[in-house]
Parts: C-alpha cells; structure tokens; sequence
C-alpha cells in the first residue's frame, strides 16, 4: 500500500513538472516576441530586398508588439548573412531573408557553406517579381520578336547587359540564350546603374535586371520595356508582353523574397510569424506598396515555400550544367 501511494504521488509529481515545463514553453512561444527581433538581410540598404523587408518590417512591429530590426548584411554572394543568422539561437529572436538568388548558389558555388533546405526553417514568401528585357528608347526594336530575330541574323553581334556573373539576372540571360537559339555577348556590370549607362550609351544592346532596379530609368523614358519574364504578364505592368508571348514557350524566370529562421527554431513560433505574414500581405495598402516597386505580394505556407525552393535549386542546376558555366 504505501509503495503503491509512494509511486502514484511519484508519478503525479512527474507529470506536473513536465506539464509546468511544456506549459512554460508553450506560453514563452505564445507571448513571442518579447523584445526585439533582428531581421538580416544579405544586401545593401535601398535595394529592392531591403525596401520590401522595411515595408513588411514595419507592420510586423505594429502587429506584434515588438521591434522587427533590419540589418543589412551583403557580401560573399549571401553567405555572410546566412554565416550570422545560423550562428544565432533558434528562438525567434533573429530572422533572415533568403531569395531566389539563394537557389543559384547551391548549384553554382562549388563549396557553400550552408544548405538552405536542411539548414534553415521556412516562413513565408514575402513577394514575387518579374526580371524586364529593356532597350534604349531609342531602339530600332520595338517588339521583342523583332530583338530576337535580330539576335538570329547577327549571332554574336548583340550585347547583353547584367549585373554580375551569377546573379539570376545573368542567369536569365544564360535561359534566354539557350531558349531563344540566339547567340550574343553576356556583358557583366558591377550594379545595375553601370549596366544602365552602358544601354544608354548604346555599348550593349539589352539589359535585363528587375523593375524596382529600372524605376526611374523606365519613369524617365530612358529605356524600354519589350517584354517580361514571367509565366503572365505582371500586374505591374500589364502593357509589357512576356517572353512566351515572342514565341519562346515555358520561357519562366520568377524571382522571389522570403523569410527563414534557423533551423530548430519551435513551431509555433514559425506559425505565429507565419499567420502575422499572411494577413500583412493580404492588406491592400502593402499590395500597392509592393506593386509600385513590381513586386506580388504573396504569402506561403512553410511547406509551399520548402517546395518553391527545391523546383528552383533544381531548375538553376540544369541551366548552370547545361551552359558549362564553372562552379565558382
């Protein structure tokens, strides 16, 4: 009788602690954040990550009650950012923003020093953006069609403006290339308002970067828009044709911002952010802020956004082996 009772009261003493300790877990995660969280970003200030970051950045704060703090972190291709943001504890309180551009790196750098799949936990897309093929206004070509066709008449004639060698920009160019059956000079600039002069002044021929980049060159009437890269035309700007609509078909370059965490950061956290994420983007007011700059806004699910990624590593490997270009 009395060890029976001494085990019962054993056992109940057990199970309190642990139901105290999950309870104490479960309301630490339910009260997330409290103070503030570090988001990293691995590009410069005023870039288009960083300006769609700040927007969201800011109604994250409003909506949570804390501060979602940005620091911008380039260099190394992101690896710099994404160095930090792992050696940080997967509680929430430090945040990353991983990109399209984190897809090409998989394939294309030889020794990165980190997976993004299995490295890091998935929140939520952020926005989508199309890349533009502009000209200078002055252009004899006025259809992308017409651009193409000139390509195929003068294989290696045409020069093709974008930022660095294995920026997404580059990389739609390597697609385009190969897609289209045209032959052309890649000219790598250091950043877009190089590349910018060198259309205008007429040294290349075409140069395709993100709308948010062109802005007020577009605004300007510096440079023309002959088509984009998406599946569909862009809603923010649905007068540009897309690719496939020249006649290059499952022509898709679909570029992407997203939030990340550390791997092992709770789940509940990650829902919470991800809740918080989904109903900021659905607002109108972030809609049009975003679209102002050619970026969707659009939330996913951790398991949509895992998905996005791997389609998208997968797709860039293909292209990289395809073209022979060396693993940097």
């Amino acid at each position: 009788m009395f060890r029976t009772t001494t085990r019962r009261a054993m056992l109940l003493g057990l199970t309190m602690g642990v139901g105290l300790t999950l309870s104490g877990s479960a309301s630490a995660q339910t009260d997330y954040p409290a103070r503030p969280v570090k988001i990293i970003v691995p590009f410069g200030a005023g870039g288009v990550a960083d300006v769609t970051i700040r927007i969201v950045a800011e109604k994250l704060s409003e909506k949570m009650g804390q501060r979602f703090i940005v620091e911008n972190m380039p260099g190394a291709g992101g690896i710099t950012a994404a160095r930090a943001a792992l050696s940080s504890e997967p509680d929430g309180q430090t945040l990353t923003m991983l990109t399209n551009g984190t897809a090409v790196s998989v394939p294309l750098f030889a020794n990165l020093p980190f997976d993004p799949l299995t490295d890091f936990a998935p929140i939520s897309t952020l926005g989508t953006f199309d890349f533009l093929f502009v000209v200078n206004a002055n252009s004899e070509h006025r259809t992308f069609k017409e651009l193409i066709q000139t390509a195929k008449n003068k294989p290696g004639e045409m020069n093709v403006a974008t930022i660095a060698v294995g920026s997404t920009q580059h990389l739609t160019s390597v697609l385009f290339k190969g897609e289209a059956g045209v032959d052309f000079r890649h000219v790598p600039f250091r950043n877009t308002p190089d590349a910018l002069v060198s259309l205008i002044r007429n040294d290349t021929h075409l140069l395709i970067d993100s709308q948010a980049a062109l802005k007020s060159a577009l605004e300007g009437q510096q440079v023309r828009a002959l088509a984009t890269s998406g599946p569909r035309r862009s809603p923010a700007m649905p007068d540009v044709p897309t690719v496939q609509e020249a006649g290059i078909s499952g022509f898709d370059v679909t570029s992407w911002n997203a939030l990340f965490a550390p791997k092992g950061t709770p789940e509940p956290i990650i829902q919470k952010l991800n809740a918080t994420l989904k109903e900021i983007l659905a607002t109108e007011e972030i809609k049009a802020r975003l679209l102002d700059l050619g970026i969707e806004a659009r939330s996913e699910t951790p398991a949509e956004l895992t998905a996005r990624l791997r389609s998208d590593i997968e797709k860039w490997r293909a292209v990289i082996e395809k073209a022979g270009i060396p693993k940097q």
